[in-house]
């Protein structure tokens, strides 16, 4: 009988529940009492740096965060000009509820959510999908012809054959670790080694079908759309994706995802949750109301502390620095000791290799696409197109406001074709490239206000949207994700923590830079001398007996 528990993001690697540590009543861990108000360093302001500096206040250290550019890091909602609140969402725009640490922030922050319109569900309304000159629009799979199902039904046969998918996320769903453990472990050694495309095109459910299947699958998958740019990356990868439900069931926040970030940074916890600093203390006011700049070099100083030096030249010194921008910024941007990682964590952190991605967005003057034809079908619908815009998506905001238009969201080499052009010719190639799909609806006529883009790949501060690990990687990912346990290390590499997404083994999921962040938390907890409470064990303390399984050097 399959288990009617939700899925969560419960490992699989290190089945540690996230959720539940930090709600239990006896909170994350206790300070030895010398170390309250002890100064720590965080660097980076995005989800990573304010999840481990909101906790570690809360336990009494005073987190002094650095940031180069703005808070929330790829949590960016920029409004538009006059648009009432209006934003685009240019990092982190889904996010499954899977997440359920994320969550935990953002229901404590008490922010709304509300489904995200991808392709198929009943959030988007309509979904149009045009594929080599031919547009279909569904609102369910069984609108769309045979072909459709067929790569569907391919899908789940293939990772049932290739992975025992069911009885797999029956254990995750179940929180039941010996029993996920074991199947996991078991695929780790035959899967980290393949690509997803392979993992596709070799499964006999796959190998029935004809070659414009797998074509459609990359195309415009299912889920949130097509697979093809993840064709190069491991198949564990992208089985984790699936097992954890975080291509399924997502939603967005109302308003904008930087207000969870900024609401971290602002948010003075309940006197209860504070061990050291007292009623009304926020990140916002230990800070005088903004982090201090960004990071120049970071250095080993005398008596085991680690020298930090922003770009105008002050240098303090911590007995212990979080590390949360992305990895190749530590050999780019920031002068970092090379002595303070092993040479081993500097080839995982180097080889890190990053996805490049491209959304363009515009606001409209009311959600128009609602408007019904002749046919009954609404005007426009969320399209999947093998045409150059890729993905976009339509979001409304109400009848009251004005709506934005994703026109396109692209990854890797799509997003390259668009990375030498201006907003406003992006802006161009994608109107162009929806009236083929789209002949009689005037979208520009509905565009108000200046049109919004990103290209993550030509940010200096992210040289990237986010890792996608290629096969053979596992390894690396391990020795980044076990970092935090620093007790076995030679004492010249104690200290420096890392957290983030691309730390994380779901990178591209805010929950990864969540539980790493979390991670962090614990290890450097333990790194001053404290300890998490004997009723409330913390990721050091199942490290040991539930870590990710070593495949050796």
């Amino acid at each position: 009988m399959p288990s009617k528990k939700p899925v969560t993001v419960f490992g699989p690697d290190f089945p540690f529940a996230y959720d539940d540590w930090l709600g239990h009543p006896a909170g994350l861990g206790v300070l030895p009492r010398e170390r309250l108000g002890s100064e720590v360093a965080i660097v980076g302001a995005g989800m990573a740096g304010l999840t481990a500096a909101h906790e570690l206040m809360k336990l009494g250290l005073k987190p002094v965060v650095y940031e180069a550019s703005r808070l929330g890091g790829r949590l960016r909602s920029q409004a538009f000009e006059g648009g009432q609140g209006v934003v685009a969402e240019l990092g982190g725009m889904r996010f499954p509820r899977s997440g359920t640490a994320f969550f935990h922030y953002v229901d404590q922050l008490g922010l709304a959510t509300a489904p995200f319109p991808n392709p198929l569900t009943p959030a988007a309304g309509c979904t149009v999908i045009d594929l080599e000159g031919r547009t279909h629009r569904a609102r369910r799979l069984a609108d769309l012809p045979p072909l459709f199902a067929e790569v569907a039904r391919a899908w789940t046969d293939a990772l049932e054959e290739g992975a025992g998918f069911t009885g797999l996320q029956d254990a995750l769903r179940e929180r039941d670790v010996p029993r996920l453990k074991a199947l996991w472990d078991a695929l780790v050694p035959r899967w980290d080694d393949r690509t997803f495309y392979d993992f596709v095109a070799q499964s006999s459910a796959f190998q029935q079908l004809s070659f414009h299947h797998r074509e459609v699958f990359g195309q415009v998958g299912f889920g949130t759309g097509g697979w093809d740019s993840d064709f190069p990356n491991s198949m564990l990868e992208i089985l984790r994706v699936v097992l954890t439900g975080c291509d399924e069931d997502q939603h967005l926040v109302v308003g904008g995802v930087q207000q969870v970030p900024q609401g971290l940074w602002l948010r003075a916890p309940a006197a209860r949750e504070l061990r050291h600093w007292g009623a009304g203390t926020s990140l916002a006011q230990l800070h005088g109301g903004a982090p201090r700049p960004g990071v120049a070099a970071i250095a080993r100083a005398p008596h085991g502390q680690i020298a930090v030096t922003d770009v105008l030249g002050t240098t303090r010194r911590y007995p212990a620095v979080l590390v949360t921008c992305q990895s190749w910024l530590l050999t780019t941007q920031i002068a970092v000791e090379e002595s303070l990682l092993s040479h081993k964590l500097w080839m995982a952190l180097d080889r890190t290799r990053y996805m490049q991605s491209s959304k363009t967005f515009v606001m409209v003057d009311r959600p128009f696409w609602n408007d019904l034809r002749a046919d009954g079908w609404p005007v426009m619908g969320m399209t999947l197109t093998d045409r150059l815009t890729r993905g976009t998506y339509l979001f409304d905001n109400g009848p009251d406001k004005p709506g934005v238009i994703c026109l396109s969201y692209a990854w890797m080499s799509d997003a390259l074709k668009m990375l030498p052009h201006p907003t406003a010719r992006r802006v161009q190639l994608a109107l162009s490239a929806l009236k083929q799909i789209y002949p009689d609806v005037d979208i520009a006529s509905h565009v108000i206000g200046d049109p919004i883009s990103v290209s993550w790949e030509a940010d200096p501060y992210f040289l990237g949207a986010f890792k996608g690990a290629l096969p053979g990687h596992y390894r690396y990912n391990h020795r980044m994700v076990g970092h935090f346990m620093q007790e076995a290390l030679p004492e010249a590499e104690r200290g420096l923590f890392l957290a983030g997404d691309d730390v994380s083994f779901t990178p591209a999921w805010v929950e990864g830079a969540v539980q790493t962040a979390l991670n962090a938390v614990a290890g450097m907890v333990r790194h001053l001398g404290g300890a998490c409470h004997a009723d409330n064990p913390g990721p050091c303390e199942a490290w040991p007996g539930i870590g990710p399984v070593a495949l050796g050097d």
